[in-house]
């Protein structure tokens, strides 16, 4: 896509909540940030988000200026009724002082574009960049639009969607305003390398000869993921090596139910609460993943072409988690564990990749195909695009 390189450029970016929303935005920033620098160029950036969003402390970290305004939180039900409770009502009754907030600060900081990533607190400031006149671009990270995004697409000059599979979804009127970006993927998570893993983290009983396997319940860990991965460790351990992140909260717990393996089968298994700089090295050693299916985690994931077993959080907003595993399981690139999930299960999943190298590389392959390392400056290109109509 050929675009102007400006000057000086002013964004706003609004979208947050959780990390789903808040780093897709924060890693389109830096690249729009380098391609900027590169030409000589200066960016020039405000995000509008929650005070208690992640993007509170991750914007300001960034040395990005932040200003909050007020959001209605939307509590969704499969139940219509429900949705009409006390608390929607009064969360749709801040909107409208959100939205004035969100008009001010975009009128008072003249911004070229305005992103936004979804989350409810990109509603207020997603239609007052339509009440300014300023271009919206929208980035959805799932399959399928999220709440704030279906509100805001028809505001859109722009809607960068992650997967070829979301354009068939859209409503025919902002169809052709939809433009496959994928999902921004930290640069850093596909700069790993196995052999520092083994280093860092003195993996040394670890057997290479036999596949690794990464379970991950995301920073906090998985009590369910936990669970699995406890009941079926001696067969795992007996099949490959396992790097377990389980969360802080219950690493006591996993090490105590550890103690009793076999010396031999103990060596393979490491055990941590959190797993910070060293995530990329992880990945990369990795051969097989278990974790939950949120919209990063797969673009990361699909980037790097790594074989998966999703065990989908079932609380996830829309079910989206789900609906995210099954579109990969559909295409070869994973496999979907929903529903009741035990041990018995994650066996039946895990036994054939564990066992069959090349039932991992089709995986991979199949994974790869659907990773979009470039999303950011494809990203990026839709932003510049979008500032000069």
């Amino acid at each position: 896509m050929n675009t102007s390189q400006p000057q000086a450029f002013r964004l706003v970016v609004t979208g947050g909540g959780t990390g789903g929303h808040t780093y897709p935005a924060l890693t389109a920033t830096r690249a729009l940030q380098e391609r900027l620098s590169a030409g000589g160029g200066t960016l020039d950036v405000l995000w509008i988000g929650t005070a208690d969003g992640l993007e509170a402390r991750v914007a300001p970290a960034e040395g990005i200026a932040f200003a909050t305004v007020a959001t209605g939180k939307i509590r969704r039900s499969s139940n219509p009724l429900r949705m009409v409770s006390p608390a929607n009502v009064r969360g749709m009754a801040r909107v409208p002082l959100g939205v004035a907030q969100a008009r001010k600060g975009i009128a008072d900081f003249r911004p070229d574009v305005v992103l936004a990533t979804g989350g409810y607190v990109a509603v207020p400031a997603g239609l007052a960049a339509r009440m300014c006149r300023v271009p919206l671009v929208l980035h959805e990270q799932t399959v399928r639009l999220g709440l704030a995004n279906r509100k805001l697409a028809g505001s859109a000059a722009r809607i960068a969607v992650s997967s070829e599979s979301t354009l068939p979804l859209l409503p025919e009127t902002v169809r052709s305003a939809a433009v496959v970006t994928g999902n921004p993927v930290r640069p850093e998570v596909l700069t790993g390398h196995a052999d520092e893993a083994i280093t860092a983290l003195g993996l040394s009983g670890f057997d290479r000869g036999l596949p690794t396997l990464y379970a991950t319940g995301g920073a906090q860990g998985a009590q369910q993921i936990n669970d699995v991965v406890r009941d079926a460790l001696p067969w795992l351990l007996e099949r490959a090596n396992v790097v377990h992140q389980c969360g802080l909260a219950h690493v006591e717990a996993l090490r105590s139910s550890a103690a009793g393996l076999p010396p031999n089968l103990a060596a393979r298994y490491y055990l941590t609460g959190f797993v910070g700089p060293e995530l990329p090295d992880v990945l990369a050693l990795a051969d097989v993943v278990v974790s939950r299916s949120g919209a990063g985690t797969l673009a990361e994931l699909t980037a790097l072409g790594k074989p998966a077993v999703f065990v989908p959080l079932a609380s996830s907003a829309g079910n989206e988690q789900a609906y995210n595993a099954r579109h990969l399981e559909e295409a070869g690139a994973a496999v979907a564990l929903t529903g009741d999930v035990t041990a018995a299960r994650l066996r039946e999943a895990l036994g054939p990749l564990l066992a069959d190298p090349a039932r991992r590389a089709g995986m991979a392959e199949a994974a790869r195909a659907h990773g979009r390392p470039d999303a950011a400056d494809r990203l990026v290109d839709v932003i510049l695009a979008a500032a000069v109509g």
